[in-house]
């Protein structure tokens, strides 16, 4: 463990949370660039891993981004969801180990 503990490599955590405007008209369309965005990022290698969550806790979403917390934060206050109100986040440090990643789906 302690070798494998060694091997951490940093990441961030993001919760994405309703917004004020969540339960709005524009609110779809600002949802549709967000998620547009985050293909994006996954692309650019930014992003690594999204997870929308389905229930009422007001968590809309996790991310696990591939870059400091700063770094981080200025990507998603420049997210269309984010700047148009529909959705609130923090972002935590983290780390992680390289190489881990979900598993496939069987249907």
């Amino acid at each position: 463990m302690n070798e494998m503990l060694s091997h951490a490599s940093p990441y961030s955590v993001m919760i994405l949370r309703t917004g004020p405007k969540y339960d709005t008209d524009a609110a779809a369309a600002a949802i549709w660039e967000h998620g547009r965005r985050n293909f994006a990022l996954r692309a650019a290698g930014a992003l690594s891993v999204v997870l929308p969550v389905d229930d009422e806790s007001g968590i809309c979403g996790i991310g696990i981004f591939d870059r400091d917390v700063d770094t981080t934060v200025e990507l998603m206050n420049s997210d269309p969801g984010v700047l148009a109100g529909v959705f609130e986040f923090e972002v935590h440090p983290a780390r992680g180990f390289p190489g881990d990643a979900l598993p496939v789906a069987e249907d």
